[in-house]
């Protein structure tokens, strides 16, 4: 490989890229691409990882899993054993996963009953409160909404599935029911929990990275007329220094409603070169009434642009694959900066090492874009992005706590993807918007 000079692609949109270094992203790329069979060998760890089909195959030893043992004796040779003429001198163990149904339970809530005296002298019967319930008049425990939830949200299932979950288990629950425990969920946390976490991300983030994605809206119906098709609406993510990940639904994709999404935030931005974002980043106006005089600070995500010079570079543009290895070698030295370094340390590194050669490479960007910028295509188109948003892609180097891209957004949209592709469709913009509270 690397007499051939190849440029190994890395994944970044499977879970499990999140976990690991360059070197294993390189195998699971390959294994995307292709049908190959991919050794990772990790000589800090001592270990040897197998990579097939974009997976890697962990090994169980490790994991944090709860174990039962089950021997296997030889009738034979335990015969033997017994016999004096053998003896048992170990084990050799080898690991299956395996599954194990907890299923439905019936709690009974038996609250007691006082037999008193009052002030009268008469007799008197109180029977204890009911206990705080997180659906009132539901026989839903706290525990059978998170499985509805989390199967739902986490795991993509439609409720119907889930239904058909519940009948196995031993007990029906139709999906109307779920639903309207779904809907007073979101209701309850949107109110609370997250209501209270969005104040303080707000009020105590350095960086919020954001992204968005369509998702369809079954419209009302309408009384004696035609059936209407599904109206697109969209989900943002709001990722506030990793600690916090909120969804918000709006039914359109407007400035307006990006600025009161963010209203109260103030500072670092990470977000791609969409238009609808440009209104954050306009200085205060204390004339516009919906100014809330925050400043945001944009910064530029590196993968949006790799990614269009990837795409020229399909195109067999000798300038996109120059591009190529020159945001390959700063996305390079990036990791391995923030790998082992503290924040301060990092921005010492990046100034010192990785400074140069982001300044060599928007000069480089400046020039070419000047060479073909009469000249619809790919290449244009990526090096007009990179030009106009030269000040955001070299923000990252005024803090070590930013990042180069907005990967971390993607691929928390995913849990909005897998939403989508089960349920297809929300059916009103209450619901989307429940979904995104249970989702955050």
């Amino acid at each position: 490989i690397l007499a051939a000079g190849a440029l190994l692609p890395l994944a970044e949109t499977t879970l499990q890229a999140e976990r690991y270094g360059t070197r294993h992203r390189a195998a699971l790329g390959i294994t995307e691409q292709t049908d190959a069979v991919v050794v990772v060998v990790s000589e800090e760890a001592g270990q040897a990882s197998l990579v097939e089909r974009a997976r890697i195959r962990r090994n169980l030893d490790e994991a944090d899993l709860p174990e039962q043992s089950v021997e296997v004796l030889d009738p034979l040779f335990e015969k033997l054993v017994a016999e004096g003429k053998a003896k048992r001198i170990g084990f050799e163990t080898s690991y299956k996963l395996a599954y194990q149904r907890g299923g439905l339970l019936r709690v009974a809530v038996r609250r007691a009953k006082y037999q008193a005296t009052n002030e009268r002298g008469e007799s008197e019967i109180e029977v204890a409160p009911v206990p705080a319930e997180v659906v009132p008049r539901s026989i839903a425990s706290a525990s059978t909404l998170a499985l509805v939830a989390t199967s739902k949200f986490c795991d993509g299932l439609p409720l119907y599935r889930v239904e058909q979950m519940f009948e196995r288990w031993g007990f029906g629950i139709d999906r109307g029911t779920m639903s309207r425990w779904l809907e007073q969920l979101g209701a309850t946390f949107g109110a609370t929990v997250i209501e209270a976490a969005r104040k303080h991300a707000f009020e105590t983030a350095f960086c919020i990275m954001t992204d968005a994605t369509g998702f369809a809206i079954q419209p009302g119906p309408l009384e004696d007329g035609p059936r209407r098709a599904c109206r697109k609406g969209h989900y943002f993510v709001q990722i506030a220094d990793r600690d916090h990940i909120f969804f918000e639904f709006t039914p359109k994709e407007t400035s307006a409603n990006v600025r009161a999404m963010f209203r109260g935030f103030d500072g670092y931005l990470q977000a791609d070169a969409k238009s609808v974002y440009d209104v954050l980043f306009r200085p205060a106006d204390p004339g516009d009434p919906d100014d809330d005089g925050c400043t945001r600070i944009e910064v530029s995500c590196w993968s949006h642009a790799r990614r269009k010079f990837w795409e020229a570079a399909l195109a067999k543009q000798s300038v996109a694959r120059e591009a190529l290895v020159r945001i390959g070698k700063i996305f390079e030295l990036d990791a391995k900066f923030r790998a082992k370094n503290p924040p301060s340390k990092v921005k010492e590194l990046r100034q010192r090492h990785i400074a140069p050669l982001v300044h060599e490479f928007l000069e480089f960007v400046s020039i070419e874009y000047e060479r073909c910028k009469n000249t619809r295509g790919s290449l244009r188109s990526a090096l007009g992005y990179c030009v106009r948003q030269r000040v955001g892609l070299a923000r990252f180097l005024e803090d070590g706590r930013l990042r180069l891209d907005n990967n971390l957004s993607e691929s928390a949209l995913r849990k909005v993807v897998l939403i989508r592709d089960s349920a297809l469709f929300a059916g009103s913009d209450e619901s989307a918007e429940n979904w995104a509270t249970i989702a955050s």
